[in-house]
């Protein structure tokens, strides 16, 4: 069969699904939306108690890490992440998400060789290439100031 660009392209759109962009877009913002919004009301919470605004950040910052890997490990988050897309991807809920889902997938395999050797399979190259990029960063922002 020999097509022609524009065949090709006319049987492609007739395959693909169509998107649901408004739905999905709609959806991502509500739900990122509430992970903001639950760790705003941690802060607020955690502020109540008299806790330094330092500690608060670590604080919510943990929180919402440790409650994504609880939902993660109970199955919950996949669901949640199948309507939101991208609204729980970019909170710091997804990358515990991305830590957490290889552990679990391969914790069959033992916790050495499972869990351990897979649990930062995903989430290892963003912490390795963050962390060059801070160290660039750094050096870059000390010596402007170091010269100026």
């Amino acid at each position: 069969m020999n097509l022609s660009p524009t065949q090709y392209d006319t049987l492609v759109k007739r395959a693909s699904p169509k998107s649901k962009s408004k739905k999905t877009i709609i959806q991502s913002f509500l739900i990122g939306g509430a992970i903001c919004t639950v760790g705003q009301l941690l802060r607020s919470l955690f502020l109540s108690l008299d806790i330094s605004q330092t500690h608060t950040a670590t604080l919510v910052a943990a929180s919402l890490i440790a409650l994504s890997a609880l939902l993660t490990g109970l199955g919950i988050y996949d669901n949640i992440a199948k309507h939101a897309g991208a609204g729980t991807l970019v909170p710091i809920t997804g990358f515990a998400n991305a830590v957490v889902s290889p552990a679990l997938e391969f914790k069959s395999e033992g916790f050495i060789l499972g869990v351990g050797a897979k649990i930062f399979i995903i989430a290892g190259p963003v912490i390795a290439y963050g962390t060059i990029a801070s160290v660039i960063y750094g050096v870059i922002y000390w010596l402007f100031t170091a010269a100026f």
